[in-house]
């Protein structure tokens, strides 16, 4: 998400959004609250991702050659605790890997193809192990913030940037 942040000179809130889970709506009327672990990719008032832009009938991502590994890797995720996966039950399993709803699921692709989404497939395990590693060890308990994500960074808030 940096790299579509920097790329496109997107500011930090148009590319992420802090991971739903966690966070509610505060009970004083004054917007959300509460803590979370990670970023999701920011959506738009329909819930749809921010980088998907349909003309004349025809959609396509916006930052496709740069869209992180987890759109690579969609709609297939590997089975690894501590490690995200995408929202929905797994339709299908193959020892740990899932594959998750998606109307493109069973068609053919090459040999080629299917290499290069298993590489990918690994490359995002061993991130998202990373990751998970990385917000173990920095994580700290915060307060006087309304909304914290807690990611392999430190405690930040929603714009992305850390809480001292």
């Amino acid at each position: 998400m940096r790299e579509i942040e920097t790329e496109y000179e997107y500011d930090w809130r148009d590319v992420a959004r802090p991971m739903p889970y966690g966070i509610t709506e505060g009970a004083d009327g004054n917007g959300p609250t509460g803590e979370t672990f990670e970023w999701a990719l920011a959506v738009d008032g329909c819930g749809d991702c921010a980088f998907y832009e349909e003309t004349d009938g025809n959609g396509e991502c916006t930052v496709h050659d740069d869209r992180p590994l987890i759109c690579q890797t969609y709609p297939f995720s590997v089975a690894l605790g501590g490690t995200s996966q995408p929202m929905g039950e797994a339709v299908d399993e193959a020892g740990m890997v899932r594959a998750h709803e998606c109307e493109g699921l069973g068609r053919d692709i090459s040999h080629a193809e299917a290499t290069r989404l298993a590489e990918a497939l690994k490359e995002r395990a061993i991130r998202e192990l990373q990751e998970a590693i990385g917000v173990r060890d920095e994580y700290d308990t915060v307060s006087g913030e309304r909304v914290v994500v807690h990611d392999s960074e430190g405690a930040k808030r929603p714009d992305g940037s850390l809480i001292d």
